[in-house]
């Protein structure tokens, strides 16, 4: 039987040509290691911003409110007789207007005349009885005079009944006062010039002393309620009220109302009057009232008639404030701080606004006069960026810092 097995060298030679192939690469690679090389330097981006040079300035305060329109009076027409409905006005309807004084509604007053009639006539016969009474105490007197003895009692002299009847005239005229009244009450008259706000009677209807004819109010000036917050009370002037009667001042703010009716804004001037004496409980704010007087009549602006219970925006005239810096909105983040353009970078800076409103935000401490802040919105991250500014419209000169340069490693893999 032949035998096959290799010798031993043979099955021993090709793990050892495999473990020196090995060894070899390992030699290779741990002699031959990748170079960095020092490639070109990329420069840091530069950033274009649009900036404006502060400087000191004064800022008129406008404190933001809103409220409806009241009327300064209104009132609920009621008789003070009863009757029936027999004429109104061409100016007795809703929304019509009135003058002071003007009849705008009456009731049948043909009862009314009977009874001045006959108070007249009353008063006519109590008259007549006193002339009579009289007439007899004179009699009286001069028969005592003429017979008696001593003082006349006043019985005799009629003295009793010349009062009764000096009563009875006073009772007729009062009477005839009563009669007089109810007569001219037959007529409504307006009580002042104003608006029909709701009619709610017509003619034919019979009404009493506790029937409501209409509901009206007075058109020479309207009124708003204005809330104000406690920081807003800080920069204006209200004239408070004291109990002696004195004002703590005679400034009047004065007041811009805005509507916006279809697609036009109409603004209506006003000033403030008063304050209410009761901080609102639900809302803590301080309650002030603006008047608009004329809120009907024609104006240059071509303002419509203002509405009660139209909901109106105000701007009310605070205080000046002197010596601060005027900074759009959007150029101040969350955390009131402000990125300035300083060696042609960004820095960022802690302000203190001591004002603020839906456009602009007043500073009066962290800032001062020439530095450049950036108006265009940057991330938090944009501190120390490299920008080119245009400050006010004109590109800024100036002296930059020289650009960070980044390097880039390379890998050569030829080593």
């Amino acid at each position: 039987m032949t035998n096959l097995t290799p010798p031993l060298w043979q099955r021993l030679l090709l793990p050892l040509l495999v473990l020196g192939l090995c060894l070899a690469v390992v030699y290779y690679l741990v002699n031959n290691k990748p170079k960095a090389e020092r490639g070109r330097s990329v420069q840091q981006p530069v950033v274009s911003v649009e900036a404006m040079r502060l400087q000191p300035t004064r800022f008129q305060v406008e404190l933001d409110s809103f409220g409806v329109v009241q009327p300064r009076t209104e009132s609920r027409l009621i008789p003070q007789i009863s009757g029936q409905v027999v004429a109104i006005s061409e100016r007795f309807r809703a929304g019509a207007f009135f003058e002071a004084g003007e009849v705008l509604v009456e009731i049948d007053d043909r009862d009314y005349r009977a009874e001045l009639e006959i108070a007249k006539a009353q008063l006519v016969e109590a008259q007549l009885r006193l002339s009579e009474e009289q007439a007899r105490a004179r009699q009286a007197q001069r028969d005592w005079e003429r017979l008696g003895d001593g003082d006349a009692g006043d019985l005799v002299l009629r003295r009793p009944q010349v009062a009764a009847a000096q009563a009875a005239i006073a009772s007729a005229r009062a009477r005839l006062t009563t009669a007089e009244l109810n007569l001219e009450r037959t007529k409504i008259k307006a009580p002042y010039a104003g608006r029909v706000l709701t009619k709610l009677v017509d003619v034919g209807q019979v009404v009493t002393p506790s029937t409501e004819l209409a509901s009206v109010y007075a058109v020479d000036y309207v009124e708003v309620r204005l809330p104000l917050k406690s920081r807003q009370l800080q920069y204006i002037d209200l004239p408070e009220q004291y109990r002696d009667g004195g004002v703590s001042s005679a400034n009047q703010p004065e007041v811009m109302l805005e509507a916006t009716l279809g697609n036009r804004l109409y603004r209506w001037a006003g000033r403030v009057v008063r304050v209410e004496g009761a901080i609102d409980q639900a809302t803590r704010q301080l309650y002030v009232v603006a008047q608009v007087d004329d809120p009907y009549g024609r104006n240059e602006r071509g303002n419509p008639p203002l509405k009660i219970g139209q909901f109106v925006r105000a701007r009310i005239t605070g205080e000046q404030i002197d010596g601060v810096f005027v900074l759009p909105r959007g150029a101040v983040r969350q955390d009131n701080r402000v990125l300035l353009v300083e060696q042609g970078r960004l820095q960022a800076r802690a302000v203190k606004p001591v004002w603020f409103d839906e456009h602009y935000v007043v500073v009066a401490e962290g800032l001062k006069g020439g530095d450049i802040l950036s108006l265009t919105p940057l991330g938090t991250g944009a501190e120390g960026a490299l920008v080119k500014a245009t400050v006010d419209g004109q590109p800024l000169v100036q002296q930059a810092q020289k650009p960070a340069v980044a390097p880039v490693a390379t890998t050569d893999p030829a080593g």
